[in-house]
């Protein structure tokens, strides 16, 4: 189907980037073999590191005329094996276009390359009064390419939205080589159908993102943070819908169970409070008016006091609130940390969540599977994390995929759907037919078909 590396092509790639910036050694190759999901290992036939979107180009077309496959890479964050070189081939890494063009504070937008790290970005932008919202947990590591790719979202989604909801306009590499530019920068644009948002999400199999135009917001000037401990889950779950039942709308809003505290705790080596409650939420709120914070602070307590907390507490520093950000942040990394899992990415409305939850935990005790759950309870998204701990090879084989397709098939019913915000990748393709049916199936693969004739780009990937 695809044509393999040789010392022609090898040749070819040097002459397009230089010999710097092309990578067949063993470490190199290793390290780009792998992402963050769960217990995979694809190595490229050769790892290229281009400058700018000129060389992108090249090697496109180079790839394309030879039927070499190309899989763009971002940080290697990914949660769905989306950057994976399925079928070997050309792993091409944008860690090189890493610069911030233009931060333009009259318009509140900022053109950049795909390589900037996200919270690289957000920070730069603090410095100028500036904030982007989107928030992956990953943002230390993952890059605003991948970012486009996935969609990513994060905590503050449920007030701010996702990436989509901040790019303007994008310029884009596709299979061909030619290059494209989408949108624009004008808040308005009925020009055409939408292909920045077409992108946007598409995984890397349509196009290579070369820069970006972001809209940004002014830095909110407060913020403060609350966590509250509950004895039942359903408690828990059910404050969140009666937040937004009562006008107040917060930045974040998290949910972790139990067990989730105590991973965190074990990977920090430290105690963190009230960790033998049942459930916590962790809720941020912001804006630019101090007082209008503190009344929703009362009517989020009031709330929370109807329902049967463990106990409440108030962060208003910025230490105190960036402890409470870590213990959330860090449930990733602990779970990681404790055994092979997998984990799924589901989402429902937000009022379906105790459902959801508790049809999770039904699921997995039959399979005598242990889960460890936390996530997005603003906007109803669920990471569902599937332990292997001590089971033999064999059984756990057996049953995580049949674990995975009830609890999808359980999320649809809910009138949710299979991935809020981690794409589906190569883990979840042979499960999307649980949320889309043949027709929609269908016209995707001749999107995908008409930007990628010869399937060169990410192939193996969502289909």
């Amino acid at each position: 189907m695809y044509n393999h590396i040789d010392e022609d092509i090898l040749v070819h790639l040097i002459n397009i980037i230089g010999e710097e910036n092309v990578f067949t050694d063993k470490e190199t190759i290793e390290t780009y073999s792998k992402d963050e999901t769960e217990n995979l290992f694809y190595p490229p036939e050769v790892v290229v590191k281009p400058q700018n979107s000129h060389q992108i180009c090249e090697i496109l077309k180079l790839s394309n005329h030879l039927k070499i496959p190309v899989y763009p890479r971002g940080g290697g964050t990914g949660l769905s094996g989306g950057a994976l070189c399925y079928y070997g081939g050309i792993a091409l890494s944008i860690e090189k276009l890493n610069k911030i063009l233009e931060i333009d504070n009259n318009n509140l937008q900022v053109v950049v390359e795909p390589g900037v790290i996200t919270q690289t970005f957000q920070e730069k932008l603090e410095e100028n009064g500036l904030f982007y919202p989107p928030d992956p947990a990953s943002r230390g590591s993952c890059m605003l390419g991948g970012n486009i790719a996935e969609n990513s979202g994060g905590p503050r989604a449920l007030k701010y939205g996702v990436t989509k909801d901040y790019v303007l306009s994008l310029e884009a590499v596709l299979p061909s080589g030619e290059i494209i530019n989408t949108g624009t920068r004008t808040l308005k644009n009925v020009t055409g159908y939408n292909l920045t948002q077409l992108l946007t999400g598409s995984e890397g199999t349509l196009a290579v993102i070369t820069k970006i135009t972001f809209k940004v917001l002014v830095m909110p000037k407060f913020r403060k943070v609350m966590l509250a401990a509950f004895n039942r889950v359903d408690d828990c779950i059910s404050v969140v819908s009666e937040i937004f039942k009562s006008g107040v709308v917060p930045s974040a809003l998290e949910f972790m169970e139990r067990n989730a505290i105590k991973a965190a705790e074990n990977h920090l080596n430290r105690k963190f409070p009230n960790s033998e409650a049942e459930a916590h939420l962790l809720i941020e709120l912001d804006g630019n008016y101090e007082l209008t914070i503190e009344k929703d602070i009362e009517k989020i307590y009031e709330i929370i006091e109807e329902n049967n907390p463990y106990e409440i507490i108030l962060a208003e520093d910025r230490n105190k609130m960036e402890t409470l950000w870590e213990l959330r942040r860090s449930t990733g990394e602990a779970v990681k940390s404790i055994s092979v899992y997998k984990e799924i990415d589901a989402v429902v409305i937000r009022n379906k969540i105790s459902d959801l939850l508790r049809g999770v935990k039904e699921i997995t005790k039959n399979y005598n599977i242990r889960v460890v759950c936390y996530g997005h309870a603003g906007d109803g998204n669920l990471h569902v994390n599937i332990l292997k701990d001590n089971l033999e090879d064999d059984v756990w084989r057996n049953a995580l995929d049949k674990v995975t397709e009830e609890i999808l098939k359980l999320t649809v019913a809910l009138g949710g759907t299979i991935s809020g915000e981690h794409g589906i990748g190569l883990t979840q393709k042979k499960f999307l037919g649980i949320a889309l049916n043949n027709t929609e199936i269908e016209l995707m693969k001749k999107i995908k078909k008409i930007f990628d004739p010869n399937n060169i780009l990410n192939p193996g990937k969502i289909f």
